[in-house]
């Protein structure tokens, strides 16, 4: 039976603070892309085209103004990790509703669940919407969709909290 839902957006919280410091041209030291790369929201996505190494050779290119080459994996990471420098409005009004985020009424919802705790972690993932793995939820940060016009928060075409609670569901089952 399900206790509790947990957030976790350390790896999204830690990124933020790169992008920030790599848009000012910044010191980021080398240790940080080891740590962000040892967090659960971004090692659990590694796969063979992917990993720590991965991480910290996309990040450091953004931070020297590198030119960077990697395999297609890692040149859309790269990417994204651009666009979320270059576009901080943008970036900060994606952050701003995950942070706002209490999942705590849908433990009810999903009372029913083969787990005790459900872990959802929005993660700088370079492909999949979403991935799963055991009890936990990942979220890709990069598909949420904000709206100028109104307070309304997308992932992909549902709003946040149904997307979160429908997925929710999946990983329940």
């Amino acid at each position: 039976m399900l206790k509790n839902i947990t957030l976790n957006l350390e790896a999204i919280e830690a990124l933020h603070f790169f992008w920030i410091a790599a848009s000012e041209k910044d010191h980021v030291d080398e240790k940080f892309f080891h740590d962000l790369g040892e967090m659960d929201a971004v090692k659990l996505i590694y796969d063979d085209e992917f990993n720590a190494e991965s991480v910290r050779r996309a990040l450091s290119a953004i931070k020297n103004r590198e030119p960077f080459d990697g395999n297609k994996v890692e040149r859309k990471f790269w990417n994204l990790n651009m666009w979320a420098m270059e576009d901080l409005e943008l970036t900060a009004s994606m952050i701003t509703p995950i942070k706002k985020l209490n999942l705590d009424a849908m433990v009810d919802k999903l009372s029913d669940s083969k787990y005790e705790t459900l872990e959802v972690y929005f993660s700088p993932i370079h492909d999949d919407e979403y991935r799963i793995i055991d009890n936990k939820l990942f979220i890709n940060f990069f598909r949420i969709r904000t709206s100028f016009v109104d307070d309304s928060v997308m992932i992909g075409d549902i709003e946040m909290n149904q997307y979160i609670q429908e997925k929710l569901q999946e990983v329940s089952k």
